[in-house]
């Protein structure tokens, strides 16, 4: 008996999902007409031809390029170059203060320590910081 209740109880939303899915068409797939009418103008995918044949014309491999063409691809090379030298040289400034940072912070910790240690062994019968030493007899 239990086994037939968990068997109807199983089948019975599968059954109620297929009846549901088999009166829906499609959800996915849209009618021409409500997407025209909710855009407004339908988008322009296609160019006229002239432009087209404009916008694919080639020179040929072998001709030589034009003066404006090779003068144009050299202003956008100079263009490039100039940003990239500007963004290296940022970097290295950037570096060069980290490292300046960097060396300050390391002769201030081995300033204090060795301060420290002189503080710690310090006797008190010799000057702090003897240059030479000398003895008077």
């Amino acid at each position: 008996m239990a086994r037939t209740h968990t068997l109807l109880l199983t089948l019975l939303p599968t059954i109620l999902i297929l009846i549901v899915l088999a009166r829906v068409e499609s959800a996915a797939v849209r009618d021409g007409k409500d997407s025209e009418a909710q855009t407004g103008a339908p988008k322009q995918v296609f160019m006229p031809a002239s432009d087209a044949s404009n916008f694919f014309k080639r020179r040929g491999r072998r001709s030589p390029r034009s003066y404006e063409e090779y003068y144009a691809e050299q202003r956008v090379k100079m263009a490039t170059n100039q940003r990239m030298r500007e963004l290296l040289e940022e970097q290295n400034n950037k570096h060069e203060n980290y490292l300046e940072e960097e060396r300050d912070e390391q002769y201030e910790r081995t300033r204090e320590k060795n301060e420290q240690w002189r503080q710690f062994h310090y006797d008190g019968q010799y000057p702090r910081y003897p240059q030479r030493h000398r003895y008077y007899v």
